[in-house]
């Protein structure tokens, strides 16, 4: 089954005749998903490669029936782009871009959860469930359908981490970028909750990073509450204090939010760290009993 998406999500792309919008649109269709609008102010009426554009989402939604929206609208205007999203309805929304200042974000959040959406990112790579759908700009070629479901901060470790697991013929569930700020939408433990619940997810990888505490939270849910494999790879075991590294939330700071610390929380709950991305492979084999 995997989760969030599946075969027959329709999407809107909120930004689709950007540069990074069209780009990722054409990747996500090429990979399958059904999009079935975009919108972009001020070019309603015009069509994007067969997709038709509105000036709104309420526009879109109202000739549609519209399950996701992928946002790839520029940081000054995607605190806006996903509250009016999440007032037209929408259920799942993905939002890619970074940069959105904090003070807009928990702004954002607070309203999206009344609203009853779910939102994905900011400045994430999106979601996948492998062989059905794309939402966002992760790459199509690493990925394989299978029974791992993977849930990161970090995209780029993300693809390596999926990589290497599709390599040696272990395929994912549904794999979930989370996004590396502050303030996100969706928490470790909102994805694992659904992992926990989904039939096709045999195992689960959480990828995390220096900074916050989402990861030790996140162990205790999962000694708590799943009965799963959780297997986990923490980036920045060299990262040194008070240097942001990478995303906005990546900072250790007051001695808290160390990989050490994270590594320590989750394996004094019986959860494996992998210390490097391939030997996350081997403990999804052990997990898996392969």
């Amino acid at each position: 089954m995997g989760i969030l998406i599946n075969a027959s999500t329709t999407v809107l792309v909120q930004g689709i005749t950007g540069s990074e919008g069209s780009f990722h649109a054409q990747r996500m269709r090429e990979y399958g998903t059904k999009i079935v609008a975009g919108v972009t102010p001020g070019k309603g009426g015009l069509d994007f490669e067969g997709i038709p554009i509105y000036n709104t989402v309420a526009e879109a939604v109202k000739a549609h029936k519209i399950d996701a929206s992928a946002i790839f609208v520029p940081a000054q205007f995607a605190a806006d782009a996903i509250l009016e999203a999440a007032e037209a309805g929408i259920k799942l929304i993905v939002c890619i871009t970074e940069h959105i200042p904090v003070h807009q974000m928990l702004k954002v959040v607070h309203v999206v959860s009344q609203r009853g959406s779910r939102l994905i990112g900011p400045n994430c790579p999106g979601v996948i469930s492998p062989g059905k759908s794309k939402v966002g700009i992760l790459p199509n070629h690493v990925f394989k359908p299978g029974p791992v479901g993977i849930v990161s901060r970090s995209g780029t470790l993300t693809y390596e981490i999926a990589a290497q697991l599709s390599h040696v013929g272990i395929g994912q569930s549904t794999v979930v970028g989370i996004g590396g700020d502050p303030i996100i939408g969706s928490s470790f433990i909102d994805i694992l909750e659904l992992f926990q619940k989904d039939r096709q997810t045999k195992a689960v990888v959480l990828v995390g990073e220096i900074g916050g505490t989402d990861e030790e939270r996140a162990a205790e849910f999962i000694s708590r509450e799943m009965t799963k494999p959780v297997v986990a790879y923490i980036a920045g075991f060299s990262a040194p204090p008070g240097k942001r590294m990478g995303h906005a939330g990546a900072i250790i700071s007051g001695g808290e939010g160390t990989a050490h610390a994270k590594a320590q929380a989750l394996e004094a709950q019986g959860i494996p760290v992998a210390r490097t991305p391939r030997q996350v492979v081997e403990f999804v084999r052990n997990a898996l009993r392969l």
